[in-house]
């Protein structure tokens, strides 16, 4: 089980994110002050399924709506899905840690946000 509080760093900015619900497989870490949620879900079956998921809400001008502030969420996913045999630990983190560091090489998460493929 993950320690509390998780800590998330957005834009030099560290978030302390404690736990607010667990359950069989599930960890979700929150602070509606905010406006971040951190979630950490397993699913086991035909394929072994984890989902990292960093959720935010903000309020903002609405761009259509003059002098209407309105929010605004969004939310950025890591999904490891692996067979329930084949590959080991090592191997799945090993993977998986070669996406993370493909994604923090400069210009290459800018190019795909971008739209770029």
């Amino acid at each position: 089980m993950y320690t509390e509080p998780q800590v998330v760093t957005v834009n030099g900015v560290a978030k302390s994110l404690p736990r607010t619900s667990s359950g069989d497989g599930t960890g979700i870490f929150s602070s509606a002050a905010l406006g971040y949620t951190l979630k950490l879900l397993h699913s086991n079956g035909k394929r072994n399924r984890i989902t990292f998921r960093l959720d935010n809400k903000k309020v903002a001008a609405d761009p259509f709506v003059s002098g209407v502030n309105r929010e605004f969420s969004m939310s950025a996913f890591l999904i490891v899905d692996t067979p329930p045999t084949g590959f080991t630990t090592t191997e799945i983190e090993q993977i998986t840690q070669g996406l993370v560091d493909w994604l923090d090489t400069p210009g290459n998460l800018t190019k795909a946000i971008g739209g770029e493929s």
